[in-house]
Order: structure tokens, then sequence, then C-alpha cells
């Protein structure tokens, strides 16, 4: 640990940007003394559980609630009838989309129960709430459903067929809309003048973010404020005040109150406005009393959203010389059965701008049909429609340089933007402000030894194995233009308080902002409490998504802090009986130039609460916010590679090194930077290998509702990672940071995938889809051997 910052009492002040500080919040989680979500108990809470549908698609003819209502305990049962009884409402789609033909999309809203109509397994139907959890789940066992079973389509494929199962009888293709980006007739221009056109069909499996701690929430009711309370464990608290407030409750939203504490893993998918929230809330108010859901791991795959899903055709149009000069992408979208707000349209449709990649393609057309199914909603899970796009356009330069007898990385080389060309506006829309991307792929080769790699395959092969080499250039949009929050407030005493409008969960949040704080204004971090995800104590936020939080709300946190320099400034000019204009501040302390007299900033925030010690006119206090908005995307960029090794004989994958060169601009904590990397390869890791969820074709049943049947990613699974920096930061915020997040999650998709196939190639397998599970590949290694095609 010798990279380390000693943060010892004793130890110098070495807590500013750049420098690898270990996380403060790491001694309070550590030692048990976290705040989770199971952790909130409420005096006289009582417990809820919820039936769920148990066919994918079904009528629902009728509940009956009376043996449950009679097991002890039982204090209510609530269906969608008693839901709609009391008007509340439900929130819906507002971006504007449109059919094929022009009308307006299909939207359907997601009811908070199910009235007449269950649309996957999972669907909640009934409400049980009891004294304790035990009586509430005895009682559910016996609330009686009549279901008349419905035909159910699951695969994304296949839903989209003109003879597929109606999800919803009134949209009768089961298609919601489509989205196009880029010009396509430049595009179809382009490929009818193409040398060479390559096509592949890729299929990205749907996912589960398997966050340690499963859901919850806890509603509560104040009666004598008439206020809603409710703790949950989301990334925007804020926004769901706003959306309880405003399109449920129908109430001012200072009425509503929600309270995010630690929160056990997000990813994305705990994200905001699942029905459980307004349920709980509603059910407390009903009852006066505090009603508690906890979701358990065998219930987390049917109660939530699910991750990626989507198919992609992606055509490259190339000259003689291996030159890109045109991109075509028909894709299929799986939303599942709702569209229960904007959150089901983010992902893959707001990113695929970057399914050009670091290259210059001059012009590309994408086209995605967003299919409606039987099975779970899917919204924005890590990297949120950036590991799909990257996935596609590194797969297939990888076809088109085996089409055209090209060296791939030459083909990349051959493609790639230089920094001679920034800013440069791809075809899609994305304006990439700067970045040295052929630098990346250099430091990466150079990282993972590229030149050995041959002698290393040779020893493989000598050992049976196969040994195969993964790179891919990764670049992802970033921290979009929203406003972020960061409030300073000093207390009498000097010591501080660091108030933001995002939102951690796990990130490291509180030891990056107290870093940015001390290169601004020089504080000890241990004199700075840090306050979120309660929007009772933070006036506005717009939470944690998209790599957004060191981006916006540390751009909102170094505006904050000019604030209360220049504030300080014309305070410790009064101290010092010298100008304003005269005083300058560093190293914690504001000095009149070209002397030694100066006062600490602690020295001039207790003066500021004492009114005789301050210039005539002064307010009085020492506390300042600041709201930052930015006015471009960011545009973090890596370059990840990946070696492998299979054993043709079990088809088992094994990684054996891995190398990322990571972009993300400035970088606050090299650490934690790290950390996050890291965090992000296992997750792609994890679905190229291993992960995804799967539904029965006939019943639509879930088959991985378990880990013993949906895999992850264990320690021994992984390699070491070595990561570089390699920053170029941005102008676009006062930081010069563009988001780090989601970047390990963006290349490690196609990194992983392509090592697997350069591994297979020798044996003729071409095709391959994720997950490469060890029986995947060996089937597809026995059917290139009796030159038959691939199993589907």
């Amino acid at each position: 640990m010798n990279d380390v910052a000693d943060i010892s009492p004793a130890a110098p002040m070495k807590f500013g940007v750049g420098q690898p500080v270990r996380r403060f919040e790491d001694t309070r989680l550590l030692r048990g003394k976290g705040r989770f979500q199971d952790d909130i108990h409420l005096p006289g809470q009582l417990y809820t559980v919820f039936v769920r549908s148990q066919h994918a698609h079904a009528r629902i003819r009728s509940i009956d609630t009376a043996a449950a209502q009679a097991m002890p305990g039982v204090v209510a049962i609530y269906t969608g009838a008693d839901y709609a009884a009391d008007g509340l409402g439900m929130p819906k789609a507002t971006m504007p989309r449109k059919k094929a033909d022009g009308s307006p999309m299909f939207a359907p809203q997601r009811p908070a129960l199910v009235v007449d109509r269950a649309r996957y397994v999972g669907d909640p139907l009934a409400m049980v709430i009891a004294q304790t959890l035990a009586q509430a789940k005895d009682a559910a066992e016996l609330v009686a459903v009549d279901y008349e079973a419905l035909p159910s389509v699951t695969s994304t494929a296949l839903a989209a067929q003109p003879d597929a199962p109606r999800v919803w009888d009134e949209n009768p293709d089961n298609i919601s809309h489509i989205y196009e980006r880029g010009d396509r007739a430049a595009t179809e221009a382009a490929f009818a003048r193409a040398h060479r056109i390559v096509r592949r069909r890729y299929v990205i499996s749907r996912v589960h973010a398997q966050y340690m701690e499963p859901r919850g929430a806890l509603g509560t009711y104040d009666a004598g404020e008439d206020r809603l309370t409710l703790y949950a464990d989301v990334n925007y608290p804020h926004r769901v005040r706003n959306m309880l407030a405003n399109q449920v409750f129908k109430v001012p939203e200072s009425k509503v109150r929600v309270v995010s504490q630690d929160v056990g893993g997000g990813f994305g998918l705990k994200g905001w406005q699942y029905v459980e929230h307004r349920l709980t809330l509603w059910a407390a108010r009903k009852l006066e009393r505090p009603v508690r859901w906890t979701c358990e791991r065998s219930e987390t795959l049917m109660a939530d959203e699910h991750g990626r899903d989507n198919i992609g055709d992606i055509e490259l149009a190339l000259d003689a010389d291996g030159t890109i000069i045109g991109l075509r992408l028909a894709m299929l979208a799986n939303i599942g059965a709702y569209i229960g707000s904007d959150r089901q349209l983010l992902t893959p449709f707001g990113m695929i701008g970057t399914v050009v990649g670091v290259y210059r393609i001059p012009a590309a057309y994408v086209r995605i049909d967003a299919v409606l199914s039987n099975t779970n909603p899917t919204a924005p899970y890590r990297g949120a429609g950036r590991p799909e796009a990257i996935y596609l356009i590194e797969r297939a330069m990888e076809a088109a340089a085996a089409e055209m007898g090209i060296d791939p990385i030459a083909l990349r080389r051959r493609n790639i933007i230089p920094p001679a060309m920034m800013p440069y506006k791809n075809p899609l829309g994305p304006l990439y402000d700067c970045g040295a991307f052929e630098k990346n792929m250099d430091m990466a080769l150079q990282a993972a030894d590229q030149a050995g790699f041959e002698a290393r395959r040779a020893e493989a092969a000598r050992r049976g194995r196969l040994r195969g080499f993964g790179l891919a250039n990764a670049i992802e949009q970033a921290a979009g233009p929203q406003p972020e929050y960061a409030e300073i407030r000093f207390n009498p005493g000097g010591t501080a308080m660091l108030m933001l409008g995002t939102k951690t969960h796990g990130q490291g949040h509180e030891t990056a902002f107290k870093q940015i704080l001390h290169e601004r204004l020089g504080i000890d971090p241990r004199d700075v409490q840090y306050i979120e995800g309660d929007t009772d104590r933070v006036a506005f936020g717009m939470g944690s998504a998209g790599s957004r939080s060191m981006v916006i709300g540390g751009a909102a946190l170094v505006l904050a802090s000019d604030k209360i320099v220049a504030k300080g400034k014309t305070i410790a000019a009064h101290l010092l009986e010298a100008a304003v204009a005269d005083i300058v501040f560093a190293d914690n302390k504001f000095t009149v130039a070209g002397t030694d007299r100066a006062v600490s900033l602690k020295q001039v925030a207790m003066a500021a609460f004492q009114p005789a010690r301050l210039p005539p006119g002064t307010e009085p206090g020492f506390y300042e916010h600041a709201t930052f908005s930015p006015t471009h995307d960011t545009y973090p960029n890596s370059c990840h590679v990946c070696e492998v090794e299979v054993d043709p004989e079990t088809g088992n994958v094994q990684l054996m090194s891995y190398a990322v060169v990571d972009d993300v601009g400035t970088v606050i904590n090299p650490l934690t930077l790290k950390g996050q990397i890291h965090g992000g390869v296992a997750q792609g890791v994890g679905q190229v290998l291993m992960e995804q969820v799967v539904f029965d074709p006939d019943s639509g049943q879930l088959l991985t509702g378990s880990f013993m049947d949906y895999a992850m990613p264990r320690a021994d699974t992984m390699c070491d990672i070595a990561v570089t920096s390699q920053p170029v930061p941005t102008r676009h915020n006062p930081l010069g940071a563009k988001g780090a997040g989601e970047a390990g999650c963006v290349g490690a998709l196609p990194a992983v995938m392509i090592a697997v196939m350069n591994a297979l190639a020798p044996l003729g397998v071409t095709e391959l889809d994720m997950p490469a599970t060890g029986d995947r590949v060996w089937r597809a290694i026995q059917a290139a051997r009796a030159g038959a095609a691939p199993p589907a």
C-alpha cells in the first residue's frame, strides 16, 4: 500500500485531487456501522409481501383474499382494484417517440398492482401486510388467484415476428416505437459504392445487476404533518420525490421526503420508479403505520428491472484499402412488458451514438425497434447502452479484418480518429471534444506485451490449450447536460458541512468530494461532514447515473468553493485592514499580497458569524451553494486488452491477463478509479462468460431465479488487471473530468469476447454469442470440427 496516502493524524496533508487517498467511508462500513436499507427500522412497522404472477401472460379472473385475510397477524390485503379506487396516478413516458408509420409510440404504463392481466412472471398482483414478516408470508400463500393462461413470448427475436403472441392486444406488432439516428441517404450512398460490405448479427444477452443487497422500501406517514417519507435504496432521491409527489400522490413536493442512505450496490438498476416505493407509502398512509418491504434474493429477478437484451445486425462498408466509409445498424431492443417511465427509453436508444466507436466513419445510420415482450422491463444497467455499442463495432472490426485479410490492429489504426481532427463530430451526432485514441492503443499493446503473445500462444498449445488475444477501443457518452447541486456550509466553530445532490452507491463519493474541497479550500477532510441522499437536508439533486457525479457534482463543488473564497476575501480584507484586491487565497489562508500578514480560512469562517467583525453591508454566515449544468456531454475513452486460454476438451475459458489504458480526464483519486475500473471489468467479464437471464421459451417461466442457475463471476474467475491512466482533460467543466463509473464495463464485453474468438479461430469457429460458457464453447468447437453450423 505504499502508493496510498497516509491518513493518520500525524501525517502530512495529502488529500488533494490526484492523491490515492483511501476511502473515508470504509472505516465505518468495515466496522459494521453502515446504514443500509435493511438496517432501517421504525417503531410499529408492519411487513408486506407481494403476491406475484406465476404466469408470463395470463388473464386474472379473480383474486380471492378471504382465507389470507383470516390468518393471524394480517392487517390488510390490497389489490389493484383498491389502488385504482384511491385515484393514485401512474408515471408515464414523455420522450417524443413514434412508430414506423408516424403514429405515436405505444407506451403502456406499468400498474402498481395488476388488475386484469399479468404480463410477465413476477408481475405484482396483491400486497399482503401483517404484523410480522412470517405472518405476511404465510398469508400470501393463501391468496388464491384464478388465472386464464395466455400465449407468451420472451425471446427478443421472436417477439418481433408477425405471428408472435401479442403482449398487448391493442398493439398488433409488439413494436412500441422506432428510434433512428444518422443520415440514411448518405449511408445508403456509401454502401452503394463500397468495395466490400461486412455483415454480422450479434446477440447481447439479458442480465441483472445482482447487487449485494436486494432492493427494499420503508414507507411512513405523519398524519400531523400530512407528510410521507420513503426510505429506499435509490440513485436519485430528489427525482423519486418529485415523481411520487407530482405523478402518483399529486401533492406538493414538500409533502414527500425521500431518504437514501448506504446502498448495497446499484449499477443503474436500482435507479428509481419501482412500484414498491409508491405501494409502501400508499399503505402507510392508509394504515397510519410504517410499512416495510424487503426483497428477498429468491424474489429479486422477478421483482427487478433487467439490463441489456438486444440483437444488432451491423454492417460496415469498406473501400479497397480497408477504409470504412459507412456503417448501418438495425437493432431489436427488448424493453419488456411495460414502459413505466422515460427510464425504459434510455438504453440502448440514448447511447447508441457511439456505435461508430473511435473511428472516422463518414456516414452512419441506426434504426432501433423497441420490442415489447412478456418479460421484466429493461432499464439502464452499468454502461447503459455504451457497452452494447462498443461490443457491436469492435466485433464488426474483427470480422472486417478477417474478411479482408488485414491485421485487426492495423485495420483499427487505419481508421482511428487522430488528435488533429479534434473536436470531431461523429455521423450519429456525438461531438468528441478531446482524446488520444491511438496513443491509448499503443500504450495498451505495450502494457499487454503484444510482442510476446505468439510465444505465449505456442507455450499454451504445448499444454493443450488455445490462447487468444483480444483488443477493444472504447468510447462512451457520459455526464449529459443536466444540473447538479453542491453546498458548503461552515459552522460557527470553523468546521464545515458538504452537501451534494449526487448519490453514492459504492463509488466513494465522500472521499472524492472531500478531495476536491481540500484542493480548492485546503480544508482537512476530517473537519468536513458529508451529507447526501436526503431530500430534506440537500436542497436539490439529480442523483448518480451515467458517470456524472464527479463531472457535474464536482464542478458544482468547484463553483461553490469559488464563492466561499470570494466572500472570504471580503472578510479577510476587513480583518487584515487591506483592500480586497490585495488579498490572495492559497494553502488554506488569505494573505495580503507581498506580505506575511494572513488569516486562515477557519479564522475567516469563525469571524463570518460575528457581525461586529464583518465589514459594513456584509451578510453574516459562511455558506454558499452552486448548481452546475454542462453544455456538452463528456467522452471517456479507453483501450482494453485481454488474453484468455480455452480448454478445447471442456470449453472452459480462463482469463490470463488484462490491461486497460483509460482516459477519464482529470483523475480525482487514482486508487478509487482503479477500483471502479476493476469492478466494471468484472461485470463485463461476467456477462460475456456466464451471466444470462433465461426464460423458458414455451411457458415464459424464469429459469435463472437464483444463484444456482444464474452464474456470477468469483475471485477465481478474474486475473490481475493492470490499469494505466492516460488523461486528456476536457474543457467542458472546471475539473476537466470525463467520468469513470461505466469505463471498465464498456470495454470489457468486446475485449473478452474477441479474445475468446481469437483463441477458437484456429479450429474454425467463426460465430459464437455470449455468454461464452464452457458448454457453448465446447459445442461450437464440436460443430466446427464436424463442419456444421454453430449451435443457436
